[in-house]
């Protein structure tokens, strides 16, 4: 029989707050795990969510912000994704990141939760250059791998999803997904946990937009990769003056 739970809360960085898909009913994002709490809700009466993740962190500060005032709410369920950001940089240890990911989930089961983990997706094949990229992100997928082995967490392998590689599913920075990846990654949730997916979330994907085709390197870098590089060099963050956008457990409407 499959697991049921009352109460969800969301760490991480911009996967986990919803960066690509804008929220229609509201001026922050929506993203998977809002996707996910309102399917959740459906089939669980009274299921409460809180997502504490916000753009741009650093591992270290996903878990110093956001670890325990989750598990003060002690929620019944936790999801945790982080490090993405951290492999982007040239001091990036995935050895370092894994030590403190185990102790991150062994605190997380302790509590009560079962934990909900990721691989991340290959963002490789619409970015030039990620060849040295790409060899960090499948060590760390095979480091979270391994933790969600040890500790019994469930592990939703975005990596072997190969839908990921169609473009119609990323934003035009190429860096985050767009809504049709954000229901993706619900969708995968949901099969993940026994949840009864939204059945358009498999709908045929549209054409990627004529604007999108024609953005070469050189377009897309200016655009988008350099204001990127620009933020790392001063030390600043797309998420400096953001707070979690549900701070709060509350009932899913």
């Amino acid at each position: 029989m499959a697991a049921e739970y009352s109460s969800f809360v969301a760490i991480g960085d911009s996967f986990t707050e919803g960066v690509g898909d804008p929220d229609p009913d509201s001026d922050r994002d929506r993203g998977w795990a809002d996707l996910f709490a309102h399917r959740a809700a459906e089939q669980w009466p009274g299921f409460a969510y809180a997502n504490l993740a916000i753009r741009g962190r650093l591992f270290d500060r996903v878990v110093d912000e956001q670890v325990v005032p989750a598990i003060r709410q002690r929620p019944d369920l936790v999801s945790f994704a982080a490090g993405v950001n951290d492999a982007l940089r040239p001091s990036y240890n995935h050895v370092q990141l894994a030590t403190r990911a185990h102790e991150v989930v062994r605190l997380l089961k302790a509590s009560g939760a079962e934990v909900l983990l990721f691989t991340c997706c290959d963002i490789s094949p619409h970015i030039p250059g990620m060849a040295m990229i790409r060899k960090r992100f499948i060590a760390s997928n095979e480091d979270y791998r391994r933790i969600a082995k040890r500790h019994d967490a469930i592990l939703v392998d975005l990596w072997a999803d190969r839908a990921f590689e169609d473009p119609r599913l990323w934003a035009e920075d190429r860096l985050h997904l767009n809504t049709l990846g954000h229901q993706r990654v619900a969708y995968d949730v949901c099969k993940a946990l026994d949840v009864e997916p939204d059945p358009a979330w498999l709908d045929p994907l549209p054409d990627l937009p004529r604007p999108r085709r024609e953005m070469n390197g050189v377009k897309w870098a200016g655009k988008h990769l350099a204001p990127w590089v620009k933020r790392r060099l001063t030390g600043k963050s797309s998420g400096d003056a953001l707070n979690p956008k549900r701070p709060e457990l509350t009932k899913v409407k």
